[in-house]
């Protein structure tokens, strides 16, 4: 059977949309001579929908973008032949208990509804929560399509093998279902087994890898050809890689899809296994480009700084055009968070749909003007200075009465330190609310993580761009970035970073040093160690190990009124990450 791996960015709730985009990629399927296309998890709708699929209207709306796809499966004579559809899309439930919806993969062949498979595992850990939502499936059974048997898998469903994870988070294994299932065959269907996993699965640094490992297990341990079709694109936070791929019986992958882009891809899975590439004209007959197997990557992948790069790239463009809008403002600080900010925004947006703005004050060094200017030449933005000293002496001045009324101690402190970001905060929206573009924050990980920024100041904006990433790796990707030019001045690469609210400043006299600070920090955020762990395995001070941890908790408030995070890591601040505001904490 020839099978179209149709790799889709859809929009979350734009069905007419979603349908547009689905109906071309099935007739270039079509075109290249496809049996069955294969769309991701709920690609009716867009993955993830959340509380929309609280309103019935909107489940009814996904069955009714059925029922116009089944139409296209059709075939306008017995002659012509139509390609069978395989579509994620949310269905209401049958029964008159439980969970209104259901999260199916639906077959559509002959101008109809020919099979539904309800998913059987929902997620609820990290970033899911489909238990919310969906009626889990009391049973799964094969399709038959084009007269072969197919066991066809929704994501999680194919995530639970017990010869892989060292512990199963589910009591029932589905595929290992599907396939005692498949030994009961009559002979006449039960030949090459074929395994069709829809999914959309989010990026994060290392999932690709795990992804293939793990399909290729399953793939080789039930002697099947495995094809998983994955969403690209992004989704508010949620990054979606796409890197759609087939394994064969020996667990080896084959083919893979482009990664951070839609494609389509082409597997004959009879005989000799093959693969091949579609070309994007839908009008004229594509040629077919044979697809070469990627290597089984051992330990780190060496291309996981450009997979980064394009993940924020992709995640960027996305948040800002599926929700309306072309252009953004950053503030340039002469910084190297704002300056690997400004460039991921001038590879997602164009160069002449972002503008930059230094705002110095009386402790902006000259050296930080210079690199925030240089920034803007390199990436041929528009750059604006909007000095702030004048309007910080007026603020301190309408202050100092009240100060004194209310007995706050004199002098130079923290409300002073604060009130120049909160300023630069109040320009950048008032630039945003005047020109329709939307601001980006320049917040990394560890001073989210510490809290080392300030409410409604630096943490203003619509979307954290880096805020998932560590600081070593902000330093990592900027050097990355500059390997064939300089984009990121050199200056701004070498400096001690400083927030410059207060003579003399760098980081180091609040924080430790980021080489020290950040395995601290991944180590008790994404993996969950204790303090006694952690200064064991990283040979560090206990007593500074509990100072990290006691930051990270007391800025719990901070994060949770902070812009989205775009998630590139295992456990990024957000909807992945739940804590309470009030609470004690003993480290």
């Amino acid at each position: 059977m020839r099978i179209a791996l149709a790799q889709i960015n859809p929009t979350v709730g734009d069905f007419s949309g979603n349908l547009k985009k689905i109906t071309q990629f099935i007739e270039r399927a079509a075109t290249s001579g496809a049996a069955l296309v294969v769309f991701p998890e709920l690609a009716t709708c867009g993955y993830p929908p959340a509380d929309l699929l609280e309103k019935e209207s909107f489940v009814v709306r996904a069955e009714e973008t059925l029922a116009e796809l089944a139409a296209l499966t059709r075939a306008s004579s017995p002659s012509s032949g139509r390609p069978a559809v395989l579509c994620g899309s949310p269905m209401r439930c049958e029964s008159v208990s439980g969970k209104r919806a259901r999260n199916a993969a639906v077959l559509l062949e002959d101008g109809e509804i020919k099979f539904v498979q309800q998913k059987m595992l929902l997620p609820f850990y990290d970033v899911f929560d489909e238990q919310r939502y969906f009626e889990p499936a009391e049973k799964q059974m094969l399709a038959v399509v084009k007269g072969q048997a197919v066991a066809i898998a929704v994501c999680e469903d194919a995530w639970n093998d017990k010869l892989f994870w060292p512990r199963q988070m589910y009591p029932v294994d589905p595929i290992e279902e599907l396939m005692r299932q498949w030994a009961a065959l009559p002979q006449m269907l039960s030949g090459h087994r074929l395994i069709v996993n829809i999914s959309a699965s989010p990026f994060w640094k290392g999932k690709r890898e795990l992804r293939q490992k793990m399909i290729g297990a399953l793939a080789n341990r039930h002697r099947a050809t495995l094809v998983m079709v994955n969403q690209v694109g992004a989704n508010d936070s949620l990054i979606f890689d796409g890197a759609s791929f087939a394994a064969g019986p020996d667990g080896l992958v084959f083919a893979e899809a482009r990664s951070f882009e839609e494609d389509l891809l082409l597997i004959e899975t009879e005989g000799e296994v093959a693969a091949w590439r579609s070309a994007p004209g839908i009008d004229e007959e594509p040629p077919l480009q044979l697809v070469a197997g990627p290597p089984q990557a051992s330990g780190e992948d060496p291309h996981h700084l450009e997979r980064l790069w394009r993940a924020l790239v992709l995640g960027t463009r996305d948040y800002l055009h599926k929700c309306g809008f072309r252009k953004a403002i950053v503030g340039l600080s002469g910084g190297i968070d704002s300056a690997l900010v400004a460039a991921i925004a001038v590879a997602a947006l164009g160069a002449e749909n972002v503008l930059g703005v230094g705002m110095p004050s009386e402790f902006s060094s000259a050296g930080s003007i210079q690199d925030a200017e240089m920034l803007a030449r390199n990436l041929g933005i528009g750059f604006r200075v909007i000095p702030i000293h004048r309007t910080y002496e007026q603020l301190l001045a309408a202050l100092q009465p009240v100060y004194r009324m209310a007995g706050a101690a004199a002098g130079f402190g923290l409300a002073e330190e604060n009130l120049q970001p909160r300023i630069r905060g109040s320009l950048l929206m008032a630039l945003s609310n005047k020109t329709g573009a939307l601001v980006l924050t320049t917040g990394n990980k560890s001073e989210m993580a510490c809290g080392y920024c300030t409410l409604y100041g630096d943490m203003v904006g619509a979307l954290a761009v880096i805020g998932d990433l560590y600081k070593t790796e902000v330093y990592e990707l900027s050097r990355w970035l500059n390997r064939e030019r300089e984009v990121i001045p050199t200056d701004t690469l070498t400096k001690p970073p400083s927030a410059e609210l207060r003579p003399g400043q760098k980081d180091t006299d609040s924080l430790p040093p980021y080489d020290l600070l950040d395995p601290i920090l991944k180590a008790y955020i994404e993996d969950y160690r204790s303090a006694e762990e952690i200064a064991r395995s990283e040979a560090v001070d206990l007593e500074q190990v509990r100072r990290v941890i006691r930051l990270v908790e007391m800025s719990e408030y901070k994060r949770q009124q902070a812009a989205p995070v775009l998630k590139v890591s295992k456990k990024s601040f957000g909807m992945g990450r739940r804590f309470p505001i009030a609470a004690r904490r003993e480290v």
